[in-house]
C-alpha cells in the first residue's frame, strides 16, 4: 500500500488502547492475512482473535479482540480482571483464528520479562523495522513499569501488559503500521477518564501510573473527560509515544480513508478510535521558534555544556556565532531552533546555565522532505536510515552513529560504512 507523503492521524477523542488501534488499522484497509500470518510466526498460542464489526452510540466500528484460552480474558483497555465486552449491541465476529498447534503454550498469568518479550518478536517473519518498531513500544511500557515500582527495567515483569493479547496488540500494531506505510503519523491529544481502576496490584488512580509515566516521559497532551474508568491504557500510551513524529497537522488537507476501531466500553459518547489517512492540500510548512541571545561573560565550558543540555531536551538545532558586542568585547551568538511545546524548557536551559538576561525568539517556517526511519541488515551489522521523498523522489541518509558503530566493528573507512548502509538501503526499497 503506497501512502507515502501522507499523513496517518490518529484521533483519540475517546483514549487509545491497543485493541481500538488494531481494529482502526484494519478497518483503513490494512492487510489482515499479513497480520495473521506474522502473529502466526511468533508461534505463541492460546489465544483466538475476533475480528467483526459493531455500533458505538450507533457509528459502525471494526471490533478487533483477543481471546484467551482457558483463562481469563485480560484485556489492558479494562486493566486486568475488569474486562467485559459491551452489551447491548450485535458483535458480529466474521472470524475466529485459533492458536493451538505446535506453538509455545501460554497462561494468561504467566510473567515475562523485557527480554522474554524481545525474544518472541524477534521470531517474528517480518522486517527489522516492524520488529524494532515493537520493540520500542515495549521498552516504553518497560521504563515506565519500572518507574512505577522502583524495579530496574531487566527485572520489570510484564504480568499486565506482557500478557498474550497486549504482545499481540503491539505486534499487530506495528505489523499494520508497516503494511498502510504513511509517511508520518500524527497523535491527537487524549482523551482520559477519572476515578480508579481495579489492577493486579490493587486499585489505582486514573491515569494509571504506567499510563502517566510514559505521558510525562514522551510530553503526551492529556485532558481528562467526565467520564468514570481508563480511557488510555499503557499500551495506548506507548503506542502514541512511539509512532507520534510531534508535528500539528497541516492547515489545508483531504481525507481519503477513515477506519473507526472500537473500544470495550460504553461511554456518553461514541467509545471509538477514529484513524484517518490525510493528504496535504498544499506544501506542508512547519512553523518552528528561533531563540538567540548575545554572551559575552560566560567560560567556554559553560557553552558547551549548555549545548549538550539544549540538544538533549529536544531542539531541533543549536550553534554558536562569534560575534563583536559593545565595548569591543568578542562573544557568541546562541540560536536555538525549536518547536513550541519546548520553547520554554530550552528557555529554561539558557537562563540556568549561562549568564544571559534575555531571550529574543522569532517564528520560522520551514519546508520539510517527507522521511521515515529504517534499520537495514548489513554483513557488519544493522544500521539506521532516513529516508526522505519529496514529488516522487527519494534520498538516503544513513545516520552518523550507525556509520560510526559499523567503523569501529571492522576495518571499513567512513566513506566505505556509508556507502554499504545506503546501499542496502537502497536496495530494501527498490
Amino acid at each position: 500500500m503506497d501512502n507515502r507523503g501522507k499523513i496517518l492521524y490518529l484521533e483519540c477523542n475517546s483514549g487509545i488502547s491497543g485493541d481500538m488501534t488494531v481494529g482502526a488499522l484494519l478497518d483503513l484497509g490494512a492487510d489482515r492475512e499479513r497480520l495473521e500470518r506474522a502473529l502466526e510466526s511468533l508461534h505463541v498460542d492460546g489465544y483466538h482473535l475476533h475480528f467483526g464489526r459493531t455500533k458505538k452510540c450507533g457509528i459502525d466500528a471494526f471490533d478487533f479482540d483477543v481471546h484467551l484460552e482457558g483463562g481469563e480474558h485480560e484485556h489492558d483497555h479494562e486493566h486486568i480482571h475488569e474486562h467485559a465486552h459491551d452489551h447491548g449491541h450485535d458483535h458480529t465476529h466474521e472470524h475466529e483464528h485459533a492458536h493451538d498447534h505446535g506453538h509455545e503454550h501460554a497462561h494468561p498469568h504467566v510473567h515475562r520479562n523485557l527480554r522474554d518479550i524481545c525474544e518472541i518478536i524477534d521470531r517474528m517473519e517480518e522486517g527489522d523495522e516492524v520488529k524494532a518498531l515493537a520493540r520500542r513500544m515495549f521498552e516504553i511500557v518497560a521504563e515506565a513499569e519500572s518507574k512505577a515500582h522502583g524495579l530496574p527495567m531487566e527485572e520489570v515483569h510484564f504480568h499486565e501488559v506482557g500478557a498474550v493479547d497486549s504482545i499481540v496488540d503491539i505486534v499487530s500494531t506495528a505489523v499494520l503500521l508497516a503494511d498502510l506505510g504513511v509517511g508520518k503519523i500524527i497523535v491527537s491529544p487524549l482523551a482520559e477518564g477519572r476515578g480508579y481502576v481495579r489492577c493486579q496490584h490493587g486499585v489505582m488512580p486514573v491515569p494509571v501510573p504506567a499510563t502517566a509515566n510514559i505521558a510525562a516521559a514522551h510530553g503526551l497532551e492529556l485532558h481528562f473527560t467526565d467520564n468514570e474508568g481508563e480511557m488510555v491504557t499503557p499500551t495506548g500510551a506507548a503506542i502514541a509515544a512511539a509512532v507520534d513524529c510531534g508535528e500539528k497537522l497541516p492547515a489545508h488537507y483531504t481525507i481519503e480513508k477513515i477506519g473507526i476501531g472500537a473500544g470495550n466500553k460504553d461511554f456518553q459518547q461514541a467509545n471509538i478510535l477514529r484513524a484517518m489517512i490525510l493528504a496535504p492540500r498544499e506544501e506542508e510548512r512547519d512553523t518552528l521558534w528561533k531563540l538567540e541571545t548575545n554572551v559575552d561573560d560566560c567560560t567556554g565550558e559553560a557553552l558547551g555544556y549548555t549545548l549538550e543540555k539544549l540538544m538533549a531536551a529536544g531542539a531541533l538545532d543549536a550553534y554558536y556565532t562569534a560575534i563583536q558586542m559593545k565595548k569591543n568585547r568578542p562573544a557568541y551568538e546562541l540560536s536555538v531552533v525549536c518547536r513550541e511545546r519546548e520553547r520554554e524548557a530550552l528557555e529554561e536551559i539558557i537562563f540556568l546555565h549561562t549568564t544571559t538576561i534575555g531571550i529574543r525568539r522569532y517564528a520560522l517556517e520551514r519546508t520539510v522532505l517527507d522521511r521515515r526511519p529504517v534499520t537495514v541488515e548489513t554483513p557488519w551489522g544493522p544500521a539506521e536510515v532516513k529516508i526522505c521523498g519529496r514529488n516522487g523522489r527519494e534520498f538516503v541518509y544513513p545516520e552518523y552513529e550507525s556509520v560510526r558503530r559499523l567503523c569501529e566493528n571492522s576495518s571499513l573507512s567512513f566513506q566505505e560504512a556509508y556507502d554499504a548502509v545506503r546501499q542496502a538501503a537502497e536496495g530494501n526499497n527498490a
